[in-house]
């Protein structure tokens, strides 16, 4: 009888509660406007024939290459953030191989990795969420082959230092670092200027978020370009589609549409902030376009912004956020209504009495 290898019978299941998403979309860290109009545009430019032939990846490559300030060699774009980090499992990984994570983080490090057959180690974040460069850079071994950091990191918007990052690739130069920059847009620092003097260092960028083209799953992997070359054997040349490629280019052409979101965002993110603080909820600084805040009973909290048109995320199981939820944040007029539907939820579930403060 057939039966898949024991290493994906064994793998945790990853369920994105992406069903019945009616409402205000504040609960998977999307851009809740959209992207450019300069992208729509583009697509209804699109004919038959550009849709009937194979994509061509690399001259649109090219053109995020120089938007990155990186030589088109170093850089390979992906289906998705998501593609990247499976590239690299299936590149570097044996089974039995050491692959590192630090909970709470992205869930498709751990899937991907446990897939590839290697030994997940995970390395809880300190108090408050700190980045535990030491408990992480002590349990290194010669059979450590592959580290995936989220900065920022989903679900918490806390960062790791860059002099950290660095020390963890220093101490595991037989394994790759990948820095996950998926919110970079909202924290405006990058990992990618250390890339020449560290060859293990992949740096990965998402399309998803600020650029509101999550559904045309594109994405960009940076690294060494000896190393690149290894990654490109196991990447399909027709990874990433036609509509996806056609609309990059735009999408990355718009940046005063991109910078208007992002200045709005961070604007949010201060208000909803300062929204929790005034009702005693326990929330961690954010540089990201979410907030991770504890408001006890999840579920209730959960049902009660849906009925008032706003989704939030539930993070309860996650390493150390028993009792927290993921709030994602738009524009002025969505902080607007997502503060309206806070208060009166928080008042309804007794939150406003101080049921979650720190």
């Amino acid at each position: 009888m057939l039966s898949p290898r024991e290493a994906v019978r064994t793998l945790p299941a990853y369920h994105p509660p992406l069903a019945g998403r009616n409402g205000l979309r504040l609960d998977f860290n999307e851009n809740t406007v959209g992207c450019s109009p300069r992208v729509l545009e583009r697509l209804r430019q699109l004919d038959a024939e550009q849709l009937s032939r194979y994509p061509e990846r690399e001259p649109v490559e090219a053109v995020v290459a120089d938007f990155l300030r990186v030589a088109p060699a170093e850089l390979l774009l992906t289906n998705g953030v998501d593609e990247a980090i499976h590239l690299l499992c299936e590149t570097y990984l044996e089974p039995g191989d050491e692959a590192f994570i630090v909970l709470p983080t992205y869930s498709m490090y751990r899937i991907y990795m446990m897939a590839a057959g290697a030994r997940l180690i995970s390395v809880p974040a300190g108090k408050d969420f700190l980045f535990p460069v030491d408990d992480l850079c002590d349990r290194i071994t010669p059979r450590t082959r592959l580290i995936a950091i989220a900065n920022p990191n989903n679900p918490t918007g806390t960062v790791a230092p860059a002099a950290d990052l660095l020390r963890i690739a220093r101490s595991a130069p037989e394994a790759a670092l990948l820095v996950d920059e998926a919110y970079f847009e909202f924290y405006g620092q990058s990992m990618l200027v250390a890339r020449d003097e560290i060859s293990n260092l992949f740096v990965a960028r998402t399309f998803s978020k600020a650029y509101g083209l999550a559904g045309l799953r594109i994405g960009a992997l940076v690294g060494n370009a000896d190393q690149m070359r290894a990654v490109r054997r196991v990447s399909s040349p027709y990874n990433v589609n036609a509509v996806a490629l056609a609309c990059l280019p735009d999408a990355l052409g718009d940046q005063t549409y991109i910078q208007q979101y992002v200045s709005e965002v961070r604007e949010s993110r201060g208000r909803l902030g300062r929204a929790l603080e005034a009702l005693g909820v326990q929330f961690w600084p954010s540089q990201a376009n979410f907030v991770l805040a504890r408001m006890g009973a999840t579920a209730s909290f959960v049902q009660q912004m849906r009925r008032r048109g706003i989704l939030v995320r539930d993070r309860s199981s996650d390493h150390g956020c028993e009792g927290c939820v993921r709030i994602t944040l738009g524009p002025r007029e969505h902080a607007d209504r997502l503060l309206t539907a806070l208060r009166e939820t928080c008042e309804e579930v007794g939150i406003a009495q101080g049921a979650s403060r720190r």
